[in-house]
């Protein structure tokens, strides 16, 4: 299935990521996809937000609460559904991060560990993502997540603890885990890091990889010069000949001003002297670095765009480092992703389960819920011109006309038969959530589009009852007039 093709209403989309979930018992599939179902038409992170009938409420509460399976056969449903829909792609940029989900556990019963400093007190997990963002820079879905919990400080100093002793290790594991996904697959790997990701173990992990890598660099690190001698990164690529330049838009935020930045570009083969300091070993190894910096007039008091990736990808020519340059900027997508997910339209930190066991399950489901709300907004900037039935089902289409000629303007003809195109059908959900337009200071975001994706589905809901009303009266019609020739 790929990245264009038709996506189905909320229960067909579930059966498609979730059907295939390695339970024991068939009814547990069954449950997951009415559960993820009902989360995509009212995505909300308590659990009792999400299900209207007390039945389905204390049916899910069950499926959580079983201690005899983990989110594990979840997680994999969802990471195959992701690799399923990468099968014709030739590669696909792969965002990793850490964040935490902190969630109240004022008594400390939920079995959760420390987030943040020691002062703050906050409760919660901690997790590493992977994420699939498409070549035009659309997500795609869920290739990972690696779980755990802080449960005390650890004292020993930091180079003195091996790479099994550190949280890095668990960068290796999603690393792995979404190698281990993809292989047998056509597809290749594009890894997006950031600079966290930047240490000696982690650079030697994704060294040794088939795929492709790209890490920002985090400090002046020692390179080995051609002579054998040793030199600072910086010193030397400002040593190199610009490869090139090119402008880019720079969009205004927290202490940053709108501008058209004009960006200098220079790439090397180095040789890092990578340095493990538990024991002094030195490992030179080699990758290709592309420095991208802002030049000309930078606003006062703030610091010039400044990115130095490395990267196994060819940097040959200015084509192939701007590659580069644009796929560390798809890292972004799963920033986006956690604040969807984590606080904005699935929620998932206002929880009020009672164990980390539960939490897992629920913010897996979650998880993909909050994919798709990424998706539909991306989509509607990226490829505007798509017919909106790529990610709504005809219900939901219907609903959407239905109250857009409620709410059209006098100039807009709408009939019943139109098929919108994905921005506006995007845009047409947004407004029932919000959305002013310009006025809001850019396009839809997720919340205003997750609030609208509400809005539609209780029509649609009416929708749906009003037909199935329909055929039962038409049937019991067509049984009398039996019953009256007889």
């Amino acid at each position: 299935m790929g990245n264009e093709s038709l996506r189905c209403d909320a229960s067909e989309w579930a059966r498609n990521v979730f059907g295939d979930a390695r339970f024991q018992h068939v009814r547990r599939n069954h449950r997951l996809v009415s559960m993820a179902t009902d989360a995509a038409v009212r995505p909300a992170g308590r659990v009792s937000e999400v299900f209207r009938s007390a039945a389905s409420c204390q049916a899910a509460y069950d499926f959580l609460e079983n201690a005899r399976f983990d989110e594990a056969p979840i997680r994999q449903a969802v990471c195959e559904a992701t690799l399923e829909d990468c099968a014709r792609e030739p590669y696909v940029f792969v965002p990793i991060d850490g964040s935490a989900v902190t969630v109240v556990d004022r008594k400390h019963a939920k079995n959760l560990g420390s987030i943040g400093t020691l002062a703050q007190r906050s409760r919660g997990l901690k997790v590493i993502n992977a994420m699939g963002v498409s070549a035009s820079g659309v997500p795609i879905g869920l290739f990972g997540q690696v779980w755990w919990t802080r449960t005390g400080r650890n004292t020993k100093r930091n180079d003195l603890r091996t790479v099994a002793q550190k949280e890095t290790r668990l960068w290796h594991q999603a690393i792995g885990d979404v190698i281990d996904l993809f292989e047998g697959s056509s597809c290749r790997c594009w890894f997006q890091l950031d600079r966290e990701a930047d240490s000696w173990s982690t650079l030697l992990e994704l060294s040794t990889s088939e795929h492709w890598f790209t890490v920002r660099n985090s400090r002046d690190r020692v390179v080995l010069k051609r002579n054998n001698t040793k030199g600072k990164l910086r010193s030397v690529l400002r040593r190199r000949q610009r490869l090139g330049e090119y402008e880019v838009e720079v969009t205004a935020a927290p202490r940053r001003s709108a501008r058209l930045a004009r960006m200098v570009v220079r790439t090397h083969r180095v040789t890092l002297l990578l340095r493990n300091k538990k024991n002094g070993k030195l490992m030179p190894t080699s990758f290709n670095v592309v420095w991208a910096r802002e030049v000309g007039n930078v606003p006062p008091k703030e610091k010039p765009l400044d990115w130095m990736l490395f990267t196994n990808y060819p940097v040959d020519t200015l084509e192939q480092a701007r590659q580069v340059i644009y796929g560390y900027s798809q890292r972004w997508r799963i920033e986006d992703f956690h604040r969807t997910w984590k606080s904005g339209h699935c929620d998932i930190e206002s929880s009020q389960l009672r164990s980390q066991h539960s939490l897992k399950k629920w913010a897996t489901v979650m998880a993909a819920v909050a994919m798709r709300v990424e998706r539909i907004k991306l989509l509607a900037r990226t490829q505007p011109d798509l017919p909106a039935s790529v990610e709504l089902s005809p219900t939901e289409i219907q609903a959407l006309l239905l109250m857009k000629r409620k709410y059209a303007k006098r100039t807009e003809q709408i009939t019943d038969d139109m098929m919108p195109t994905i921005a506006q059908a995007t845009e047409w959900i947004a407004r029932l959530g919000g959305y002013t337009g310009k006025s809001s200071g850019g396009p839809p975001g997720s919340i205003t589009i997750g609030r609208g994706l509400q809005y539609v589905r209780t029509i649609t809901d009416g929708l749906e009852a009003l037909a199935q009303q329909k055929k039962r009266s038409a049937k019991r019609d067509s049984s009398k007039k039996g019953v009256k020739k007889t």
